[in-house]
């Protein structure tokens, strides 16, 4: 199980009488692409605070990168990225102020910070804009900046909680080719997303429906398996069947 960066048995998420993550069991491998996808409601988010060590789950186990969700939040904080939709950035602050500061929170060093800064602007094309705020950058950029500082300290795993969201389809395409250079380097991306089409990207997938677990493989293996062309036919069949036996 070496390989295994997470791990999970089980988990599960209870808001009164309300189970928001239900009894979900899963693992992922270093290196790889997880995709844990859902409609909104699904499960998701909840189930990846849980996994970035912001919230308690109710039952279960899971460990992060070695690191027990329970006992050794702080631990999995240091050796994970995130990234959210909703807030990522400073818009306030420069590119380069962003940087720094995450930089720093990630514990760096001063030296460090600014040899990967210069190296990740002109990776990006920001040369011109790195003492812009980034309140003025297109969403586009945003994401991408958004993303390179998410795993500006070469992290373990990065979670990407619904990073596509908005963007134009040019723009998500590019974001997806970061998110192989990520991997090719070693780092696990767990990323949730309600796009079925990403799902084509990754190398295995969850698909969450009304916080369990409905199904889990290889997106080729989960269209023969269903006899369907696209994740978005398996995801409505998924869907109808949950619904089915909830009736």
């Amino acid at each position: 199980m070496s390989d295994k960066v997470i791990i999970c048995e089980a988990l599960t998420k209870q808001f009164g009488d309300f189970v928001a993550v239900n009894h979900i069991s899963f693992d992922v491998g270093k290196g790889e692409i997880f995709g844990f996808l859902g409609a909104n409601g699904a499960g998701k988010t909840t189930a990846m605070r849980i996994l970035c060590g912001l919230s308690y789950p109710s039952s279960g186990k899971a460990t992060v990168a070695g690191f027990d969700v329970y006992k050794q939040q702080e631990s999995i904080k240091k050796n994970i990225g995130y990234m959210s939709q909703k807030f990522s950035l400073y818009e306030n602050l420069t590119v380069l102020e962003n940087i720094e500061f995450f930089g720093g929170v990630y514990g760096l060093s001063s030296a460090e910070i600014r040899r990967r800064s210069d190296r990740l602007v002109n990776k990006l094309g920001l040369t011109q804009e790195a003492k812009k705020l980034v309140g003025a950058l297109p969403l586009g950029w945003k994401q991408k900046l958004a993303f390179s500082v998410a795993i500006f300290h070469d992290p373990q795993i990065v979670f990407l909680d619904e990073p596509t969201g908005g963007v134009d389809p040019i723009t998500r395409r590019q974001f997806w080719d970061m998110i192989y250079e990520a991997a090719a380097a070693g780092i696990t991306v767990f990323v949730t997303t309600h796009y079925m089409d990403e799902a084509e990207y990754c190398n295995r997938i969850t698909v969450m429906v009304d916080g369990k677990v409905e199904a889990l493989d290889t997106p080729g293996h989960l269209k023969a398996k269903f006899g369907v062309g696209s994740m978005d036919e398996v995801f409505y069949q998924l869907a109808r069947g949950a619904k089915r036996s909830a009736d």
